[in-house]
């Protein structure tokens, strides 16, 4: 089979050039030319060229005009703009309106041909390179979701037959399962990979603020909107959004979301002008949306538009075969991250990590070992372990180990608890560690600086 011809498109309204530019390439490339800017963007439209040879001035809409607009419809398209007026402010102003190169007039064939050689070869090594990003992003992803038992396994096989898809997904799962790494696995393996992915907390988002990041807002619209500011989903467009917490958002926001999933589009928050996005929506949320729908603060027609795929995650209780596998990945992990050598854990302790419910999920597993490779002192699995709130029906030496003083507080107050005073030691060990050099603890806990000392004197901690 024949190798298909290179397509380039000709803008220019001296039919000589195009003409004598047909002549000339037409043996080697498929070539199409138009008089004028606004022939040369419907054909844009319609058939997609590999490379555009625009003429820089033109009657009617002029050449850096045409080719703002060619770049808005097509950024990856390449432009070459040729012109008998190449002065250095033009060469400039397409350059930085994204030409590809800038030929003057007048010009051999034979020369602009390599021209357009080199432009195409640097658009082919591009293109592989951007492909090998994706792919590197995609394995790391894949990486990140570690396990090989019956859950994970067909787990992964539902992300893999639905990712390269205009699906909207769905991800349920309690705290710390890795929702979000599912969502980022979604968009890695998806054509629209090299596209943004942009994340919204719906929950971390005070609701009255919460329309206006979603979807922007108009200069004027409220006090303090000085200017005019695209949403998320604008910024989100032609690559994925993912709605975190989605079972958090409020009930007056659900209507805006439902007329985005059904008809692609939105106004501003005090706009009147109708804004189109190609986006796709992936959404996450560890509540009962059912009961939810119940209590009537979920949308029913929401809840069935973005359920058209679901990828429910087990917690790790309900996946303890992989516990191996993610305790080893996390050991590798740090020690790579904070240059330690901490390889292995012994037998009796990776019993009691295997023999824990795991209420915080793989989140939880990964703090504690984070913490035994920083502080390079196995007792800390132990003593964690032992002190942590369980739940109901779980290990009775982890039950009888809950400090008095809060046996009557909730799983959730129980869990904040443990984790702020073991926050407490790891900090304190760490600046004892660096003897108080606060910011080669912060770069030691992965924390600004500035978090630092908000926890030196949240904690009272102090260099006695």
């Amino acid at each position: 089979m024949p190798k298909e011809k290179t397509k380039i498109l000709i803008i220019d309204d001296d039919p000589k050039v195009s003409w004598l530019l047909s002549e000339g390439l037409g043996e080697n490339y498929h070539i199409t030319s138009a008089r004028n800017g606004e022939k040369g963007l419907e054909i844009l439209s319609q058939d997609r060229p590999d490379l555009i040879l625009l003429d820089i001035k033109m009657p009617g809409m002029e050449g850096l005009e045409v080719l703002e607009k060619v770049k808005s419809m097509d950024r990856i398209v390449d432009v070459i703009m040729l012109s008998g007026h190449g002065d250095t402010k033009n060469v400039v102003e397409s350059i930085k309106r994204g030409a590809s190169e800038f030929v003057n007039k007048p010009f051999d064939v034979k020369e602009l041909e390599i021209h357009i050689q080199n432009v195409l070869e640097k658009s082919r090594l591009k293109k592989e390179l951007t492909q090998l990003r994706s792919e590197l992003r995609a394995k790391r992803a894949y990486d990140n979701l570690i396990g090989d038992g019956p859950s994970m396994l067909q787990t992964k096989s539902v992300i893999q037959q639905v990712a390269d898809s205009e699906l909207t997904v769905l991800i349920r799962g309690e705290s710390g399962t890795g929702k979000e790494i599912v969502a980022r696995l979604l968009h890695s393996l998806s054509g629209r990979k090299n596209e943004p992915f942009i994340k919204v907390n719906c929950a971390a988002i005070p609701r009255e603020l919460l329309e206006a990041e979603l979807f922007g807002y108009e200069k004027g619209a409220f006090t303090g909107a000085h200017k005019t500011k695209p949403g998320r989903f604008e910024i989100a467009s032609k690559g994925t959004i993912f709605l975190d917490e989605i079972g958090d958002m409020p009930l007056e926001l659900q209507s805006k979301l439902l007329q985005v999933l059904e008809q692609c589009e939105f106004m501003r928050v005090g706009g009147i002008k109708t804004i189109r996005v190609d986006v796709r929506i992936v959404c996450a949320t560890n509540r009962d949306l059912e009961q939810s729908l119940k209590r009537k603060t979920f949308r029913e027609d929401l809840f069935y538009r973005l359920n058209e795929v679901t990828i429910s995650l087990p917690s790790l209780r309900e996946r303890k075969e992989d516990i191996p596998l993610l305790v080893g990945h996390f050991l590798q992990k740090y020690n790579c991250l904070y240059n330690k050598d901490y390889k292995q854990i012994s037998s009796s302790n990776m019993k009691l990590i295997q023999e824990y419910d795991w209420p915080g999920n793989v989140r939880q597993l990964e703090n504690l070992i984070k913490q035994a490779v920083v502080r390079g002192d196995e007792k800390i699995i132990n003593e964690i372990i032992r002190n942590a709130p369980a739940e109901t029906g779980t290990n009775p030496i982890k039950q009888q180990s809950v400090p008095p003083q809060e046996q009557n507080l909730s799983l959730k107050e129980r869990v904040g608890k443990a984790i702020t005073r073991e926050e407490r030691n790891l900090i304190a060990e760490v600046l004892n560690k660096t003897n108080w050099n606060r910011r080669k603890a912060a770069e030691l806990l992965e924390i600004s600086y500035r978090s630092l000392l908000y926890k030196i004197k949240e904690y009272q901690l102090n260099n006695s």
